[in-house]
């Protein structure tokens, strides 16, 4: 593997646990420690530990932030309050994707933003490109490190760690606090559709972190879960990933993030291309399907429907908790109801399979 590859400061964590290591963005992050489905199904009955130092992080201060970050960003910057973070996505001006992001608010004059990995300098660019009044933007994210403590025993596990009722700290808040006597931004967003936390840290107290999060863990049988693991899990609560179901070249209204889409915010921008393309109606539509004979669905694998060609899979797996073959696709619109029989196109091979409704797993993060 390439020397250039940056290493998180759980690698050496990964590495005693003979992890199997794969590149990713510009990383060398732990795909699995045992198996995929193993993780998988720790995270959703007890407890997984993921390492996602790999993600962005900028500070935004200024007194004009949140005006800069409301023109920026699609979803209403305005409606944050202290202490509470929100999903948004940055747009091109004819509408495709930058990236999707979480912001969080510390006050109205300071603000961070988590993007990920891939996208880290492409979107330091986009915003630096379109910055304006009194702004400054910092990339902090070779200072920051991250845990995220997953699963529905994560309650029980922060407990032991902590001076404060883990569970006073609402969806989508966060708090500065301390783990394990280690100062730190903790959060509650996740990626996996279970109850969990973010840990926002100094590089040089990961690995006491991490011990401690897996001590306290050991009772609830606590595993660590790799990017393998953290694929299928938002794959089954149909969590878009960047490079997968967006991209530049989609737009957040086919995508199924309207909801994130303000269109009645004064300004943003790629607002008057998203507009009128909800006043035509996007001509495709993201759903997730199930397949109904054998095969794995894959990125970049076409859809069928009555022999013609009418959409792309964007994600696919077997999935842990369903024990089947599941995936998103982009699909021509007047398709994209549940119960439509589609089939896949899988190596020369047309594989039946049907849109269902979404999410594939009850979401449980509250």
């Amino acid at each position: 593997m390439s020397e250039t590859l940056k290493k998180t400061p759980f690698y050496s964590k990964h590495e005693m646990l003979h992890a199997k290591m794969v590149e990713f963005a510009g990383f060398l992050m732990p795909v699995m420690y045992s198996s995929i489905r193993e993780e998988h199904l720790a995270v959703r009955s007890n407890a997984g530990l993921f390492d996602i130092s790999h993600m962005g992080e900028f500070y935004v201060e200024g007194s004009d932030a949140e005006s800069f970050l409301n023109y920026l960003t699609t979803n209403d910057v305005t409606t944050l309050k202290e202490n509470q973070a929100q999903y948004s996505a940055m747009c091109y001006p004819y509408g495709g994707i930058v990236d999707d992001l979480v912001i969080y608010r510390f006050q109205k004059d300071k603000y961070m933003m988590v993007v990920n990995a891939g996208n880290i300098q492409k979107d330091f660019e986009w915003i630096k490109k379109n910055l304006y009044g009194k702004v400054s933007v910092k990339n902090v994210s070779d200072k920051i490190a991250l845990l995220a403590l997953q699963g529905p025993k994560s309650f029980s596990i922060l407990k032991k760690l902590v001076t404060f009722n883990p569970e006073s700290l609402n969806f989508y808040h966060f708090c500065e606090e301390r783990v394990a006597e280690i100062p730190m931004i903790i959060s509650r967003t996740g990626y996996t559709g279970e109850l969990g936390f973010e840990f926002y840290h100094h590089p040089d107290q990961s690995e006491r972190l991490w011990d401690a999060l897996m001590e306290a863990g050991k009772e609830y049988d606590i595993k660590p879960a790799g990017l393998g693991a953290r694929d299928t899990l938002r794959l089954e609560m149909t969590y878009c990933l960047y490079g997968n179901d967006i991209n530049e070249n989609t737009n957040p209204l086919e995508a199924g993030l309207g909801w994130i889409t303000k269109l009645e915010k004064p300004s943003f921008i790629g607002k008057e291309s998203l507009m009128k393309i909800k006043e035509a109606k996007p001509a495709r539509k993201i759903v997730g399907f199930i397949l109904r004979e054998r095969g794995i669905p894959r990125h970049g694998y076409p859809v069928y429907y009555e022999g013609k060609e009418v959409g792309i899979v964007t994600s696919g797996t077997h999935s842990p908790s369903l024990n089947e073959p599941i995936g998103l696709a982009y699909i021509r619109r007047d398709l994209a109801k549940v119960g439509t029989i589609i089939e896949i196109g899988i190596r020369n091979k047309n594989v039946k399979g049907e849109i269902v409704k979404t999410p594939f797993v009850t979401s449980k993060p509250y």
